[in-house]
Order: C-alpha cells, then structure tokens, then sequence
C-alpha cells in the first residue's frame, strides 16, 4: 500500500458549496454550473495574458482605429465657451440690454481672441501654450448635453448616462481594446471630483475594466497608490505567499471549471504584486530628465499631465485627468484666468510632448467639461459678474490619434447660446471617440439583464468631419 495515497493534500481543502450538495445527494446545485463552464485548460497568466483570454490582454479592435490610447482631461464645473474656444466679439454692442433671447444682460467675452497657427483658428489669451498647438486641434463649438446639472452632466460625459449606473468610456475602451501593460492597470483616474468612483466605473463589465484612481501625483511614491507596498512581508515572502494562494485558488477554479469571477480575481492578485515595482517607477515624476519636469511646470496640474503621458507610453490604454474648478457664478475673468494659468502650460507641455515622441499620431487627447456658461450674467448677482450653468451650447477638442486638427467645427449663435451648425451630442462625442478607437460604436455591446448595452446607449453619430 501507497502510505502517499493517504496524505492529504491541497486539494482536500477546496470544497464548493455546490460540490458539498452535490455529494450528499443534492445535485440540483450543480444545474447552475452549465453557464459557468468555459475552454478547458489552465494557461499561466503570462499566456492568458497575451491570447486574449485574460480580460485584460490585448484585444484587436472591430477595424483598424487610427488612436491606440486615450487621454481625458475633464474640466469639471463647466468652462465659459464663449471665454475659452467660442469667440463672440458682437456681443459687445448690446451692453446693457435685456434681451429676451438669451433671459438677461448679456456679458461679453472678457478675454481676446486670436488666430494662431497655420489653420488660423481662433485662440482665447487664456491659453497661449495650448494654442502653440492649434494646428493639430478639432475645437468643437457645437456641443450639447441634456440637463445643466453637474453631477447629472458629469456622468453623462464620463458614462453615457446621467441616471442609470453604467461603465464609464475608459471602462468601455479596456472592454474593447485590453491592456497592452499586465504590470499596470489598463484606466487610470488622475485626481477625481464630484460624483467620484460613479464616473470609472466599470458597472455592469468585469470589474478588471474598473479605473483606478489615484488621487495625489505629488505624493511620495510609495504613498500615491494606497496598500500597493506591504511594510510587513518583503518582495520574496509576498511571491511565495502569492504562489500558494494561486495554488489554492487554481485549484479551486479546476472544480468550478474556471468561473470567470474567480480568474479575474487571480489576476488581480498577480497585477497587484506586479504593480509594486512598475508602478512605482511610472509614478515618479523625478525619473524625468529636468527640461521635461520643467515644460510641464511645478505643479500638481503638471505632475499630472506628466504622468499621464508616462502611463501610456508604458501601456495604459485610457488615462483621464481630472482638472476641476470652473464653476464660475462670480468673478468669471479672474476666476477663469486663475484657473486657465493652472492648465494651459501642462497641457501644452503634453501635446508638445507626445508629438515630440511621435505619439500623437495614435494618442487620442480630448479636453472639455460637462457643459457650458450663459452669455449673460449670472442672475444670482454675487459679487464680480459671473456666468450660470448652460446645456444648450459649450466646446470641447480633440488632438491626435486620426483627428483633423487646425479647425473648429460647428457653430453657435452671435451670443453662444443656441447651436446653429453641426450640433454635436455627447452621445456623438462618445461615437466619434470609439470609431478613432477602431469600434463601431453601434456594435461594442455587453449583454446584461437580457439585453445588449452599449456606451452610446440607442443614439449617437460618428462626426466624420473630425477625422483626418
């Protein structure tokens, strides 16, 4: 007799409920496994990897896209488009007036406007670094969103849906596209603001295409993702404590038949060990040679924007950047001008940058907030002139990645108030940015609850004027 026959081993110890019914007569448990089952086999995560049937691994897109990653800078609060990408110099004349038009006393543009680069396309004196780069930006002058509420427009901006919880457009891109880094996470969220982890996540999609914030660039390294460093195991003793959880779950996963949930659940396991090397490279600002820390500018604004082209440079599909503060009721040009100064040097540092790297070309950038400011004064009267919240009309643009730059697309009326040419909805903004990503917008779809959803929801055309 084999004594080895009788040892218990590993195995002994992975039981599932359903196995513990099934073997004492209650089989009925085992009915629900049919829609667990998958291909047979155990691929290492290196090879799941790299095959695609990691859910993280790189995934072909339905077409060639002409963008290969995404960086979102969302300027939560809603930016004055007539001070920032929609000049309106006639405004002026009706100083003074009601003007039933527009429910009030108009108040022009408190900044000049003036045509930059070869394309000409006019730029606000708020931003003379961005405007250095004209020529490969689409301004949009025609946006629209539903309702001129922030936390109802920021999720329609971020998620497609201002109600409903839905995945966010980086959740939707990893889901279409995966990962091209297995050491970092594929959506990274710079910064955050109103309505918080409701604008990454991934809903109803795997939680692998979940975002991962990270709050403060200018922290120490060790500290700007929380928990990635154990201060009680070193590297060695975290990897082979890893390795026998990895046992145990793999084992596991045998008996269920590899259930999706658990494999997800071990690669995320294996991410986060890896992440504590890479990762803390990536984040680390002061890699950077001086004169690239210096173009980007000392600041949390710049740090982001650096890391952000550091991230997808190393891999990282979808990266948004958040830049909140435009919610200007009062005091619009100093407040505007304020925090103009805080972005225009770090995202021109950015487009410089990646075209520097020739990454531009497949980097898609887009700017803008959840909607736009009235033409007239804000009717809460508080202190210095200020503008009130406004749906009907705002900008935004896009650079690089199959975009037309050196245009401006659509049009407002002569106060910016109402759309007259070209309206684009953010639902149209979503289409366009995953046809750049090489999706139809109308065939990237999730079937959940009995029914197939998809970013765009039941609307949405692709603005074929914007591509190159």
């Amino acid at each position: 007799m084999d004594i080895r026959q009788h040892l218990p081993s590993s195995a002994d110890f992975c039981a599932t409920r359903r196995q513990f019914l099934n073997r004492f007569g209650m089989g009925f448990g085992a009915l629900s496994l049919g829609g667990l089952l998958s291909q047979a086999g155990s691929p290492s995560l290196e090879a799941a990897f790299n095959s695609g049937s990691s859910p993280m691994g790189p995934k072909a897109p339905q077409f060639p896209g002409t963008a290969k990653r995404v960086i979102h800078i969302f300027c939560q609060g809603g930016p004055s488009h007539i001070d920032t990408w929609d000049p309106k110099p006639g405004m002026a004349k009706y100083a003074g007036q009601d003007l039933s038009q527009i429910g009030g006393l108009p108040l022009a543009s408190q900044f000049a406007f003036k045509k930059r680069g070869q394309s000409g396309v006019e730029v606000s004196d708020l931003f003379p670094k961005i405007g250095e780069s004209i020529d490969d930006i689409a301004v949009i002058r025609s946006m629209t969103t539903d309702i001129p509420a922030h936390e109802f427009a920021t999720l329609m901006m971020n998620t497609g849906s201002g109600r409903l919880v839905k995945p966010s457009v980086g959740s939707w891109t990893l889901y279409g596209l995966g990962s091209e880094n297995q050491n970092l996470p594929g959506f990274v969220a710079l910064g955050g603001g109103l309505g918080g982890a409701n604008n990454w996540r991934s809903a109803f999609l795997p939680g692998a295409y979940q975002g991962t914030l990270v709050s403060n660039v200018s922290a120490p390294a060790e500290k700007i993702i929380a928990n990635i460093k154990s201060y009680h195991a070193s590297q060695e003793e975290q990897r082979k404590q890893l390795d026998l959880l990895r046992t145990f779950n793999e084992e596991h996963s045998e008996q269920l038949n590899r259930e999706a949930a658990l494999e997800s659940r071990i690669q995320s396991f294996e991410l986060a060990f890896k992440m504590q090397t890479e990762a803390m490279e990536i984040f680390d600002s002061s890699r950077e040679p001086q004169n690239i820390r210096e173009m980007y500018g000392d600041s949390e604004m710049g740090r982001r924007m650096l890391v952000a082209r550091r991230l997808v440079e190393n891999g990282v599909r979808f990266v948004q950047v958040w830049a909140g503060g435009w919610d200007h009721h009062t005091d619009v040009k100093g407040n505007l001008q304020k925090q103009a100064d805080l972005v225009d040097q770090p995202i021109g540092a950015l487009l410089r940058d990646l075209k520097q790297r020739d990454m531009l070309k497949d980097t898609l950038v887009v700017w803008g907030g959840e909607f736009g400011r009235t033409p007239r004064h804000d009717k809460g009267a508080r202190g210095e002139p200020g503008r009130d919240h406004h749906n009907r009309a705002f900008c935004a643009w896009m650079a690089g990645g199959g975009v037309k730059g050196g245009q401006a697309y659509g049009a407002t009326d002569e106060f910016g108030y109402d759309v007259v040419e070209n309206k684009v909805h953010v639902h149209d903004l979503h289409a366009t940015m995953l046809h750049l990503l090489g999706f139809n917008h109308e065939k990237l779809t999730y079937r959940y609850n009995g029914r197939d959803f998809r970013l765009t929801d039941v609307y949405g055309n692709v603005v074929k004027d914007l591509i190159a």
